[in-house]
């Protein structure tokens, strides 16, 4: 289906804190990340949704509030599930519980996005690298290059959440030899280039748009 532009309206205060409390239930989805990226994700929830969050006992964005955040603008609903899907990206490998986590966000604003089918062609990681399998990501890359920035904490948010740079191939070993080659991000990950489109339109939005110094992002 046509998708619609994207909201050009600032967020309110309480869409910010919906926003970015719908990405980090994304983020904690799989509950697959290291002891850096849990502390990355803790720091998120207090500094950008409340202080007083219990970390450790963190509560998914409710279907109830997603409806009255987004509910009445279809374009901002849609922006905030291309957020999501960013987020679901961000470490290379979707996963079956952040699917179901997206489909939800869509059921609950009354969302059709076509564009999700295809992703379903990447779920956890078992997807080919050939032509024919990466013509078959059009319709998301497409969908997600759509995605406009329109808010300083969710811009923030992804600027830290987002690597700066593809983190580099390495081989890991045991007792001096090598059991595993892993590569770089870039080449695991086939929406890669939508990742970097978004923290460049984010950077971008924090310095144009609201005079921030980047540098810390960079």
């Amino acid at each position: 289906m046509a998708t619609t532009a994207a909201s050009t309206l600032e967020l309110t205060p309480e869409q910010t804190a919906i926003w970015i409390k719908g990405l980090l239930s994304v983020a904690c989805a799989d509950g697959h990340f290291d002891p850096e990226e849990k502390q990355l994700i803790a720091s998120l929830i207090q500094e950008e949704i409340a202080p007083e969050i219990d970390t450790d006992h963190f509560a998914p964005v409710t279907d109830a509030e997603l409806v009255a955040a987004f509910g009445g603008d279809r374009a901002l609903a849609e922006n905030f599930v291309r957020t999501a899907v960013m987020v679901a990206l961000a470490n290379g490998i979707y996963s079956q519980s952040e699917d179901a986590e997206l489909q939800r966000f869509c059921s609950a604003l009354g969302l059709e996005i076509d564009a999700l089918e295809s992703l379903k062609h990447t779920l956890d990681g078992q997807h080919g690298s050939n032509e024919q399998t990466l013509r078959l990501l059009d319709p998301v890359r497409h969908w997600l290059d759509g995605l406009e920035v329109k808010d300083a904490k969710v811009a923030r948010f992804l600027c830290r959440l987002i690597p700066p740079q593809c983190p580099f191939e390495r081989d890991i070993t045991l007792f001096g030899r090598k059991i595993v080659h892993i590569p770089p991000l870039c080449k695991l990950n086939p929406l890669y280039d939508q990742l970097v489109g978004l923290r460049f339109r984010a950077l971008t939005y924090l310095a144009d748009e609201c005079g921030e110094d980047i540098t810390p992002y960079c």
